[in-house]
């Protein structure tokens, strides 16, 4: 089911490639990002991992469009500001050298994480 597989990621550290069960999606990619503990023990680097091998496993599928929550925020304390800056980072990084996925969402649990996700891309002059 959904939560084994999710849990399966996160054993393996690695997204998993996933039927979307009754989510609108035509797949599901899982990923755990890590724990925010002050950001001293590499939680930016892992966080960007996320992003790259989610990506990487899209690109291997051909999807044409993907939306990230934000990754490692909620319940694992990273903060919304460092990690919609190291989600922007990733996919636009990626995006330069890549044609696929052409779209790409962000989508946000709250107003004021959107207006920060908005805010990093106008930054990136996007």
């Amino acid at each position: 089911n959904i939560f084994h597989n999710a849990l399966t990621a996160a054993r393996q550290k690695a997204p998993l490639w996933d039927w979307p069960y009754l989510l609108p999606a035509k797949y599901v990619i899982h990923t755990v990002g890590p724990v925010w503990n002050g950001g001293m023990e590499g939680q930016p680097e892992l966080l960007a991992s996320c992003y790259r091998r989610s990506l990487e496993l899209a690109d291997q599928h051909g999807v044409r469009s993907i939306a990230f929550p934000a990754i490692s925020c909620g319940i694992f304390g990273y903060p919304i500001e460092l990690a919609a800056q190291v989600a922007w980072r990733e996919v636009r990084q990626w995006l330069d050298v890549h044609s696929l996925p052409e779209r790409v969402v962000f989508c946000c649990y709250s107003e004021s994480d959107a207006a920060i996700y908005r805010h990093r891309q106008e930054a990136l002059h996007l």
